[in-house]
């Protein structure tokens, strides 16, 4: 029979095991009385600003920084002043929810946001002349449009904590608008670029953002397979990152090859690399439908591809095992293809 001074100390080591001395999340927990119905839809409003997302009824998630902190605490005291009841903890997972699936609600969240950025772009963009004089009436409502949307980019981003997918598209259809306008640009002429030499990219270092989805996925297998089988590709954060001497960049703002207009990266390295493979065309439309969510080649395959990264992504959390996993998804659609031509 172990001694109190030793039960003490196991269980002492077995609480330090089990309980991290910094919990990742902080949870907001509310009740808001029904009347009056605005004070429910402010709180509401406050916290989608604040990046916040919902895991029950009036229980919103924050990851735990000093920043995320004192959000919440401003919105408590903003609960509380107005008659409601709040409750800020600091919190770890333990059983239910685990920290991946609540990432990927933060993911989901922030991905929906920059796609309906991206959709208003497109649908700006649309329809405009090749070129847009500088008195034309339409101009101060493009403009206003471009500065709105500019704005809610940056909110977006602000509070994007897990680099959900979505944004160098939004990006990129954002660019193309401004460009538009501000530049007097004939249509897609932005978008046109001389092919280049493949031999010069062979035994390079690419480099993308870590987090991989669809689009960065296949982006690494056609690297790969049409342009350095033993190309090194590096993950590195969204932002901040400056790229070495001989790196190439891929699927990141101001990428050496990244979204153009409203082609998606892969789209842009199979043109700029001349590459004429059978399949690519059909893969590529895959690709595009899955990240720019613009439907513009509507394939029935589509929804089903979306699922397997999906799955793939929440199977793993490593970057070059996504790949590996996507890269055998590409090569049997690939074979696929080739014997439909």
């Amino acid at each position: 029979m172990r001694s109190k001074s030793s039960c003490n100390k196991y269980l002492s080591a077995l609480t330090q095991r089990a309980v991290p001395k910094q919990p990742r999340w902080l949870l907001l927990i509310h009740q808001i009385p029904p009347k009056p119905a605005y004070f429910r839809a402010k709180v509401g409003k406050r916290l989608l600003r604040l990046g916040a997302v919902p895991i029950k009824n009036s229980v919103y998630v924050l990851p735990f920084t000093g920043q995320t902190q004192e959000d919440f605490q401003w919105v408590v005291r903003e609960i509380v002043t107005d008659g409601g009841e709040a409750t800020l903890c600091a919190a770890q997972f333990v059983e239910g929810l685990r920290d991946d699936q609540v990432e990927g609600l933060f993911r989901a969240a922030r991905e929906a946001d920059y796609t309906q950025v991206g959709g208003e772009c497109r649908e700006a963009t649309a329809g405009l002349p090749s070129q847009l004089a500088r008195d034309d009436e339409r101009r101060a409502e493009l403009d206003a449009t471009l500065a709105r949307l500019r704005k809610r980019m940056a909110e977006i981003a602000a509070v994007d904590f897990f680099e959900a997918p979505g944004r160098e598209a939004a990006e990129s259809a954002l660019l193309s608008l401004e460009r538009r306008l501000r530049r007097n640009e004939k249509a897609g002429s932005e978008e046109e670029a001389d092919s280049v030499d493949r031999e010069s990219y062979r035994g390079r270092t690419w480099v993308t953002r870590k987090n991989v989805h669809v689009d960065r996925i296949a982006c690494a297998w056609l690297i790969r397979r049409f342009i350095d089988p033993k190309a090194s590709i590096k993950f590195v954060p969204a932002q901040g990152y400056r790229a070495a001497k001989g790196e190439v960049t891929f699927d990141m703002f101001e990428a050496d090859f990244t979204h153009v207009g409203d082609r998606c990266s892969f789209e842009v390295l199979v043109e700029r690399f001349d590459l004429r493979e059978a399949g690519l065309g059909a893969i590529g439309e895959i690709v595009h439908d899955i990240d720019v969510k613009d439907g513009k080649f509507g394939r029935g395959e589509a929804p089903g591809i979306a699922a397997l990264i999906a799955g793939i992504a929440l199977a793993e959390s490593e970057d070059e095992a996504r790949i590996a996993l996507g890269s055998r998804m590409f090569d049997a659609l690939l074979a696929l293809y080739r014997r439909k031509r």
